[in-house]
C-alpha cells in the first residue's frame, strides 16, 4: 500500500484572514497601548472644594460664631472609634498658630452643636484656599 501524502488545497493566505476575522468579532485587538487610560487605580479625591453638606456644616459653624473663612466642614466616624474631621478654608495662613486656633473652634463647635465625641481621638485635615492640604494632624491616643 503507497501513502499518498496530504497536500493542503486552501491558499496560505486563508488562516491569516480567518485569524483577523476571529480577532475582530471577539473584540480583542493587538494594539499594546490600549486606550491610554490608567492600568491601575489612581487618586479618587479629583475635586477640592467642599462638598454640598460640607458647606452646610459650615454655615452653622459660622452661626455660632466660627471663623468666616471656613467654608467646608465634615466629620464621620473612623473605623477605629475615632473622629475624622475635614476642613475646607479660604485662609492661605498656614502657621502653626493659625492651626491650633482653628483647631480648638472646630473641635469645640462639634462637641458642643454636634454633640460629637472626641474622647477616642480624632483626626483632623485641613485644605486651604488652592485645595492643598494645609495641616494634617492626627490626636488619637
Amino acid at each position: 500500500m503507497t501513502r499518498i501524502p496530504f497536500k493542503p488545497s486552501m491558499p496560505p493566505a486563508l488562516p491569516a484572514l480567518a485569524a483577523t476575522v476571529v480577532l475582530a468579532l471577539s473584540g480583542c485587538t493587538t494594539d499594546q497601548q490600549g486606550d491610554g487610560g490608567p492600568t491601575t487605580a489612581g487618586p479618587t479625591a479629583t475635586y477640592t472644594g467642599a462638598p454640598g453638606a460640607a458647606g452646610a456644616l459650615a454655615e452653622r459653624y459660622h452661626r455660632s460664631g466660627g471663623a468666616e473663612e471656613v467654608y467646608g466642614m465634615q466629620y464621620r466616624s473612623a473605623s477605629d472609634g475615632t473622629l475624622a474631621i475635614t476642613v475646607w478654608t479660604h485662609n492661605p495662613d498656614d502657621s502653626a498658630q493659625t492651626f491650633d486656633g482653628l483647631k480648638s473652634r472646630v473641635t469645640a463647635f462639634l462637641a458642643r452643636e454636634e454633640g460629637v465625641s472626641l474622647t477616642r481621638g480624632y483626626q483632623m485635615d485641613v485644605f486651604g484656599p488652592t485645595g492643598a492640604l494645609q495641616h494634617r494632624l492626627d490626636a488619637r491616643p
